[in-house]
């Protein structure tokens, strides 16, 4: 089997493997953002002790961050079937993947905003308050904009971290590049098919270590 007749079915893979990291950002970055204010929440209709929105968040911070990827994707697409009896079929994968690696990513994300919410000068905000500028206002035309400077280089890491661990989909027999390139290698007993999927894997993560660094160099105070 010719280079190019390995990179022509690993294709497929490679679309597949783009479709599942885009749809993890779209709803992971704004969900993560929700859950930070969760994790955040000062809100405690039965005082100041009881405080059920925040601990909601603590603990689903905890069980995203502290069980596997690969086990998450198993529950969410096996649960279903097991806990309440419905039948799942193979459409059902690509939807499977998507929640998974959301709702985790979701939770590493919040973390990462709260940590820059938290890192803000409270000078800011009381200075914001003083000019007049609504709790929102202060929060998405001052405050945000700053954080999303600070966390940048995290937010990088996680996503170069997204790109690789899309791989861990075949565990659901999605067929993202890594399971196309397991099965064209068990068919044609050779490692080309790794090779070139590990060459993609890379020029991927370079591509959005590049895009990456530019957002962050026009996001710079100092030039």
């Amino acid at each position: 089997m010719t280079i190019q007749n390995i990179v022509t079915q690993l294709g497929e893979g490679m679309l597949k493997t783009i479709l599942l990291f885009f749809s993890t950002l779209v709803i992971s970055l704004p969900l993560g953002l929700l859950v930070s204010f969760a994790r955040m929440s000062k809100w405690a209709p039965f005082g100041k002790r009881f405080k059920p929105i925040r601990l909601l968040a603590q603990v689903y911070i905890s069980i995203m961050r502290g069980t596997p990827l690969m086990l998450q994707i198993m529950v969410v697409y096996f649960g279903p079937y097991y806990l309440f009896g419905i039948r799942i079929s193979s459409s059902y994968q690509i939807y499977a993947a998507i929640i998974a690696f959301a709702i985790n990513y979701a939770a590493y994300f919040a973390e990462i905003y709260r940590g820059g919410i938290e890192s803000m000068p409270q000078g800011q905000y009381e200075a914001a308050k003083i000019l007049g500028f609504s709790k929102s206002q202060t929060f998405f035309r001052i405050i945000l904009p700053q954080v999303m400077k600070r966390i940048l280089p995290s937010i990088t890491n996680e996503v170069i971290t997204l790109v690789k661990d899309t791989s861990l989909a075949f565990v659901i027999a999605y067929a993202e590049m890594f399971t196309m390139a397991k099965r064209i290698a068990a068919k044609n007993t050779s490692m080309i098919p790794f090779v070139a999927a590990g060459i993609f894997y890379y020029v991927f993560n370079l591509i959005v270590a590049i895009v990456m660094n530019r957002i962050e160099k026009k996001m710079s105070y100092y030039k």
